[in-house]
């Protein structure tokens, strides 16, 4: 494996495109947990075309539009890696405004920077997406650990303590339990992330697992589905932006709990953890929410 750090930073992807239609949008809801209960009101609008209250897109699915240029982090001069060697270690995505339930998009993504974590390397991938007009409708920054690729005397960046759940209990708690093919669902989303890690059980065995995992971004999804439910009323308006580091793995069919403490109007500190091992998986987190008033 090499790393040309020259080479890499500000390196642009060609772009790609985005298209999903309402059945995308429904399945993409369907694959984060969405409407279990099938007579839920509150959440038959992301999963049902003809809902009374409008067809709905959740926020989140803004996070797979970067998976259509993630195979050309593979072809970039001056990196050659092991892929079994990167790690999906956080993500942060802003909405501009609420996703439409139909859409063509162009990706426009480069990497914005690389930092030295001694034992690795973590590559930011920033991608921008944008409408027929240019309009930018999300931004994604994507972080990759790349292990055995630090020690090259790069910056170490910036410090992993934020979005620290404050000393009292939560304002807000949601539980659900996944399902035990969650993640043979989440891959058929459009996101396109159809790494065998999480459907084959050899290839899990050669990641170091027993079985199948479920994927990062899955975790992601139901933990932001508690969040607009508990603290935003499912309103995708107010859905700004979120931010969390996957800490640990999920096996599909554990239960997931959401931890929420409002420390502002728009601002939502959470973590998520799994009940049966009692571990946290989605640390460093938060969601911004837009003013009600405004």
């Amino acid at each position: 494996m090499s790393i040309d750090v020259s080479k890499i930073l500000n390196h642009s992807f060609t772009p790609t495109e985005s298209h999903y239609t309402e059945r995308d949008t429904s399945l993409y809801a369907l694959s984060i947990g969405a409407a279990t209960d099938a007579t839920d009101a509150a959440e038959l609008p992301f999963v049902y075309e003809l809902s009374g209250k409008g067809h709905k897109a959740l926020p989140t699915m803004a996070v797979t539009f970067p998976f259509e240029a993630l195979p050309q982090l593979f072809e970039m001069p001056g990196f050659t890696v092991n892929p079994m060697m990167i790690v999906h270690g956080e993500q942060y995505f802003e909405l501009k405004r609420p996703l439409p339930t139909t859409a063509t998009f162009t990706n426009h993504a480069h990497i914005s920077h690389i930092y030295d974590k001694g034992s690795g390397a973590v590559l930011i991938m920033e991608t921008s997406t944008r409408d027929g007009d240019g309009a930018e409708i999300a931004l994604n920054r994507s972080s990759f650990f790349v292990r055995g690729m630090g020690g090259f005397g790069g910056d170490r960046g910036p410090s992993g303590k934020i979005n620290l759940p404050p000393a009292r209990e939560p304002d807000a708690t949601f539980q659900q339990q996944t399902q035990p093919n969650q993640a043979l669902l989440y891959r058929l989303n459009a996101s396109g992330d159809r790494n065998p890690l999480h459907a084959d059980p050899q290839m899990a065995a050669i990641g170091g697992f027993d079985r199948p995992i479920l994927h990062g971004l899955c975790t992601y999804g139901f933990a932001a589905r508690a969040v607009l439910r508990q603290m935003a009323n499912n309103d995708v308006g107010r859905f700004k932006s979120m931010q969390a580091r996957f800490s640990k793995h999920v096996f599909p069919g554990e239960t997931l709990i959401t931890e929420m403490w409002q420390e502002s109007e728009t601002r939502i500190i959470f973590h998520t953890k799994v009940a049966e091992r009692d571990e946290i998986v989605l640390s460093n987190a938060a969601v911004e929410l837009h003013n009600l008033s405004k």
